[in-house]
């Protein structure tokens, strides 16, 4: 799933930069100029839920982190997870310095997460047994939708758009799409190997022990079964992971809310907005690594959403020009769009029987 994921999130992530910087507009700018006020509001009400799942992922994330490294209650991290977030926003304005800040956090997140893939190494025969596509059950399906979710990212495929569509004005398209897509390669190939990396770890070094359907359960048996340093990195990996997705879901709710309703809502404002469910939610009691999974499954059913009128643009000549997607692309998208909407039915129906 993860490796079927991250080739999804590569085709996907270069036509959403593709269409920013072909159009110089971001995707929800182009449907809140061609959708009717109806579509827009439905378009921005789910895309606001999905814009709220990722602030709630990544609170609840840095939080669990807090808990294991300084033993500090789920609420009272939260909120330091959210005022730094907070203060990151304001950071962001010095660009150099917050692109080499995220850059030495994604560096910790690697060291972290995969730490133990070098103290444990797995069998690469059973590594590759991994690849054979099979599924047990109905909770490996949202398990599968979480997966998925996590790593297309509805809400990034909004802002990607957003991101590129002011980017190299002086240079020739076809360069700047040639390097876009060696970026994207790279950074998701990245991302893709930690995710790869935390399973494998967990299938190989963890698999029968009791406690690890939890995050602070799969902590403790890292700890205990390849040592406290292992836990630790674990741990400081976690939080560099929040910290470094932080206000993500703020920066995507602000292009949405902009490009499909022609409102500004300043980041701050929407920042703290955004807090509040995941403030809630674990102020009530909610299983912390339930709501980190159904979260990311939440993530999983916006992507329809995001991708279908994203084909539909990206293949369209009155839109894209002479850059408009080839027949082939458009074919490989709509078989994505088919997909994820076909595993999400399962997810939606098959509690149901």
């Amino acid at each position: 799933v993860l490796v079927v994921a991250n080739l999804m999130a590569m085709f996907i992530q270069y036509h959403s930069a593709k269409l920013g910087l072909v159009t110089h507009r971001s995707l929800p700018e182009i449907m809140g100029e061609r959708l009717p006020r109806r579509a827009r509001l439905g378009m921005w009400a789910q895309a606001e839920i999905i814009a709220a799942a990722t602030d709630l992922a990544e609170v609840i994330g840095g939080a669990i982190a807090l808990q294991l490294l300084f033993d500090l209650p789920l609420l009272v991290g939260a909120l330091i997870i959210g005022a730094v977030s907070i203060v990151l926003l304001i950071f962001q304005k010095k660009n150099q310095w917050f692109e080499g800040l995220v850059i030495g956090l994604l560096l910790v997140i690697c060291i972290g997460f995969l730490a133990g893939l070098a103290i444990a190494p797995p069998d690469p025969a059973d590594v590759a047994a991994g690849l054979i596509p099979r599924l047990e059950g109905k909770d490996s399906i949202l398990l599968a939708a979480s997966m998925l979710g996590a790593t297309v990212m509805p809400h990034a495929i909004y802002l990607h758009s957003s991101l590129t569509k002011q980017r190299f004005p002086d240079l020739e398209i076809p360069h700047v799409l040639a390097g876009t897509r060696a970026d994207i390669a790279v950074a998701l190939s990245i991302a893709g190997l930690v995710n790869i990396g935390l399973l494998v770890l967990a299938g190989s070094a963890l698999y029968g022990v009791d406690g690890t359907e939890t995050i602070s359960g799969a902590h403790a048996a890292i700890a205990s079964h390849l040592g406290p340093l292992a836990g630790v990195l674990f741990a400081v990996g976690l939080l560099a992971s929040g910290l470094a997705s932080t206000s993500v879901g703020a920066y995507a709710g602000s292009e949405i809310m902009d490009g499909l309703l022609h409102i500004k809502v300043p980041l701050l404002v929407r920042r703290l907005v955004t807090l509040i469910p995941a403030l809630v939610i674990i102020a009530c009691g909610v299983d912390p690594t339930m709501a980190l999974v159904v979260s990311q499954a939440l993530l999983s059913l916006g992507i329809p959403f995001a991708i279908i009128p994203l084909f539909r643009y990206a293949g369209s000549r009155d839109v894209m020009g002479q850059f408009a997607a080839k027949p082939w692309s458009m074919a490989v998208g709509w078989t994505l769009a088919a997909l994820v909407i076909a595993l999400n039915l399962a997810l939606v129906v098959l509690p149901l029987l």
